[in-house]
């Protein structure tokens, strides 16, 4: 039998046929054969990855390998010092890389987590309780309200049934079942005979034969793309891996510069000229470089977490600073995914706003922007009643945060009925005894035939039967209306009125309910639908799944900071179109002209319409399926954008995986979407985002600012060898006060630069572009600047003490080379603002690393012991502080340059 054959295209009976079955289910035998020939009922994902493979995989990037063959050199010159910290920082960032690794691999682990579940079947034409993961194609299961759907099923027969297929579909409402064969063209969230694995009953019961199991459901179709999608080399990754390259082959070319003009040139005695040359190699080589980037990493980490966004991989804290679109859905994402009353109309004619979102009862009922007291009102009194009886919803204990605080409360039921209980609610909050004591007889279940459900109660003493349904199908039950003063004949013109405003909440995407009574007094004990007729009409109540608080401000600030919105969700066209308009992905009045302002998936593979120029124009996509979520992002990819995308169902997971920043919901995410993602956001909050994106963009600010200090400073201090080499002059620094130079300047300085926080109005520009260089011709001017300076001072210093000894000019050339490098830190800490302007004194770690750069010079110069190892002689103190002084011009002419560069822009 095909489990990948159309079944919902064909009738019940059809159906059972072709799977071979009936409806009293398989015989145990036959059910034992086709285990044997299908397999269990669970997925299967790829082989897990070899912890050995992935450790050596951490080896591949290129700066390592530059990075060895620095140690190789450094072990030849008998440098071990440098050997050992070489191989500390290679051997750090591959455990780092490695854990990263391991755990984004969990992704199909989660997935068959869901599936462990038992659930009912008949075998033998008896109900049996076994492990789902024992399911067969054909097997008849029996569902009941609250039990998860175990695997891919034909409804057979189903009783005021409905599903919640949020996680797959993204539907954020029931969805109603019926047996009715459908098109075969017939998108998966519409086809309404089919039950899904992974999703589960809201209402009612079910009897349906199972189609389809394990790998060949929707949510295994999911796991294999999810399983298959390869994550593609991120673009922080090769950012970095140019960077390395771009400053491994500047620091080659100058050493061997050096070599060429001391050895050839110069005629300097071979073995001088090779330590020399391999000290300026290895001090020129960023050894740091990967340990600095992964403490920038590291900081954004820890101050996104602070924001509510949990980076379970360091590059994307930096990715996601240079997003240029979002994928989001809808439902959980820009809404809160709980229906909420916003709206209650009332027969009288009064219409009334209800404040408030979520389960708690919070809010305020008012009338044109003035609190009412219910009451005040009769008609809405009713009306409360009605929507706290007429109800099986049922509120538990609140939940508790991790933080330890109370939350909202757990909720059992259908979504709209938890909706109207927290409406009653609300009200009976603000006032006490509001609504009388009701006792409960019977009760009539909603089914999609009658489109009501209705209760009969005894209220104060009084008989009443209670109803809650489609208002166009009460409205035509309803003889009557209730007023202030009582029931009056509902007349032509007040159903009208009704009408307009149902069909104007509905254009708005709201769930609109009808609620309606009548006296009930000759009605025994038992409701039935003969008994719903002539009822008097109390209101209507609109159902919306608000936007969640601080989502449109955060998609203006998105539109700012040059991120283009797009939604793609599995929910109604009219819905996503509404929400796109509240929280302005939208604009209010924006119409259609040459594209449409929203799409459905059929409409998007239509033969007219190109793929392509839709995504490029269109911004809201609804009814779509996971692959074309998948399609999207790939044709925004291949169009250079950095993709992130934004989910919390299972459905998300693939696109998740695939965008180069996946973001997943932390509450209501499932553990799919969260392990196909890279960042989590623990308040759900699609605000978090844009807080977390200005976080990511200081990471590559930071990164960027660090790269210009090590190749301004290390350019500068190999070009006062190359001009002292062709003066003829001795060289200005032996072998290891250079290496002593590269410690006490990038070993020290870069860490403090690393915590710079972001200057000026970083989310006003526009995303960095995919294919930008770290190095970029920002720093040519600053590199310039750097090696003038220190060239000046270098062969001014050089001179001026040379005559006293080289040991002495030495010492003068070390503290101004260190102490130009050290200055050059407040230039690098932003490349347009004043030092003075940010505060010179506002990066305390800037500040903790200068004076230990400083007192690492001074211990290395008036310390006898080591002032012999490195052969420095001891300067008078007014002497160091005047060429301290004179070091400090770097940071002068660089803020004269600043200066002249922001008023020419002006």
């Amino acid at each position: 039998m095909d489990q990948k054959f159309p079944y919902y295209s064909i009738s019940t009976e059809e159906a059972l046929k072709k799977l071979q079955s009936d409806r009293e289910g398989l015989t145990e035998e036959e059910a034992r054969r086709r285990h044997k020939e299908y397999g269990p009922n669970e997925l299967t994902g790829k082989e897990g990855i070899n912890p050995f493979v992935l450790f050596l995989n951490q080896f591949k990037d290129f700066l390592i390998l530059v990075l060895v063959l620095a140690a190789g050199v450094a072990w030849y010159a008998d440098h071990m010092v440098d050997v050992y910290v070489i191989f500390g920082v290679i051997l750090f960032n591959a455990v780092l890389g490695f854990f990263q690794e391991y755990r984004a691999e969990k992704a199909i682990q989660a997935l068959k987590s869901m599936l462990k579940q038992e659930t009912k079947v008949l075998r033998d034409g008896r109900i049996r309780t076994l492990e789902a993961r024992e399911l067969v194609p054909g097997d008849v299961v029996v569902l009941e309200e609250g039990d998860s759907v175990p695997a891919d099923a034909r409804l057979v027969r189903g009783k005021n049934l409905q599903t919640i297929e949020a996680s797959l579909t993204g539907e954020s409402l029931p969805i109603e079942k019926n047996t009715e064969p459908l098109e075969e063209n017939t998108n998966l969230g519409d086809r309404l005979n089919m039950l899904w694995k992974g999703t589960h009953v809201a209402r009612g019961s079910a009897k349906a034969v199972v189609t389809a199991i394990g790998g060949d459901t929707e949510l295994g179709k999911i796991s294999h793309s999810l399983g298959s999608i390869k994550a593609t080399a991120t673009n922080f990754r090769k950012k970095t891996e140019r960077l390395a390259k771009q400053m491994a082959v500047i620091s080659v070319a100058t050493s061997a510069v050096v070599f060429i003009l001391g050895y050839f040139v110069r005629n300097y005695a071979f073995e001088e000229v090779l330590l020399i040359t391999v000290a300026t190699l290895v001090s020129s080589i960023p050894e740091g470089l990967p340990a600095v980037i992964t403490i920038v990493l590291a900081i954004g980490a820890n101050r996104m977490v602070r924001q509510n966004a949990i980076t379970r991989e360091f590059s994307a804290t930096e990715m996601l600073g240079s997003v240029s679109v979002i994928l989001t859905d809808k439902t959980g994402t820009l809404t809160k995914s709980i229906l909420t009353v916003s709206k209650v109309f009332l027969g009288d004619g009064s219409e009334l706003e209800v404040s408030g979102t979520g389960y708690t009862p919070e809010g305020e009922l008012t009338q044109n922007g003035e609190n009412i007291n219910p009451a005040d009102n009769k008609v809405l009194q009713q009306l409360l009643l009605i929507a706290k009886v007429c109800n099986n919803a049922h509120f538990g204990a609140p939940k508790r945060g991790e933080d330890g605080k109370t939350g909202e409360p757990e909720v059992t039921g259908d979504p709209t009925e938890v909706a109207l209980l927290v409406l009653a609610k609300k009200a009976e909050a603000k006032q006490e005894n509001l609504l009388p004591e009701v006792q409960v007889i019977d009760d009539l279940p909603f089914n999609s035939e009658q489109k009501y459900r209705a209760t009969l109660a005894e209220v104060a003493g009084q008989r009443e039967l209670l109803v809650v349904g489609a208002p166009e199908k009460i409205l035509s039950l309803s003889t009557r209306i209730l007023t202030q003063e009582g029931p009056q004949v509902l007349t032509n013109e007040l159903r009208q009125r009704v009408q307009d405003k149902n069909d104007e909440w509905a254009d708005k995407a709201m769930r609109v309910l009808g609620l309606a009574y009548r006296e009930a007094d000759g009605i025994q004990d038992e409701a039935k639908t003969d008994h719903v007729q002539e009822l008097i009409w109390v209101g209507i109540t609109g159902i919306v799944d608000p936007p969640r608080s601080g989502v449109q401000q955060a998609v203006s600030d998105c539109k700012t900071a040059g991120i283009r919105v797009m939604m793609v969700t599995g929910d109604h066209k009219k819905t996503g179109t509404a929400i796109a308009r509240q929280v302005g992905i939208l604009d209010p009045d924006e119409t259609e002209e040459i594209f449409p302002l929203a799409l459905q998936e059929d409409e998007l593979e239509s033969p007219e319409n190109v793929f392509e120029d839709l995504v490029d124009n269109v911004s809201v996509f609804t009814r779509v399926s996971p692959n074309t979520k998948l399609r999207i992002a790939e044709h925004l990819q291949s169009k250079g954008h950095l993709v992130a995308m934004t989910g919390d169902g299972v459905n998300d997971a693939p696109a998740l995986k695939r965008a180069d920043v996946g973001i997943a919901m932390g509450i209501r995410g499932t553990d799919v979407a969260k392990d196909a993602s890279q960042i989590v956001l623990s308040d759900d909050n699609f605000a978090t985002i844009v807080r977390a994106i200005r976080e990511g963009r200081i990471v590559f600010q930071n990164v960027r600012q660090t790269s210009f200090f090590l190749l301004t400073t290390n350019f500068a201090f190999v070009a006062v060898f190359i001009i002292t080499m062709l003066l003829g002059w001795p060289f200005p620094l032996t072998a290891t006060q250079i290496l002593w130079v590269n410690l006490v300047t990038d070993g020290v300085m870069e860490l403090g630069l690393a915590t710079e926080r972001g200057h000026g109005e970083i989310m006003k520009r526009a995303p960095v572009p995919r294919d930008a260089s770290i190095l970029d011709k920002g720093v040519v001017p600053y590199l310039l600047l750097m090696s003038v300076v220190m060239l000046g001072l270098t062969l001014a210093v050089f001179s001026y003490y040379l005559p006293q000894g080289e040991n002495l000019a030495r010492t003068g050339v070390f503290i101004v080379i260190s102490m130009t490098q050290v200055f050059n830190t407040f230039n690098m800490r932003s490349l347009e603002y004043s030092v003075f302007e940010i505060g010179i004194f506002s990066n305390r770690y800037v500040n903790i690393a200068f004076v230990v750069s400083v007192a690492l010079q001074l211990l290395v110069i008036y310390t006898p012991l080591l002032s012999g190892v490195f052969r420095f002689k001891e300067l008078p103190i007014l002497d160091l502080l005047i060429i301290i002084l004179l070091s400090s011009l770097v940071v002068w002419v660089a803020e004269a340059y600043k200066w002249f560069i922001r008023k020419k822009q002006l």
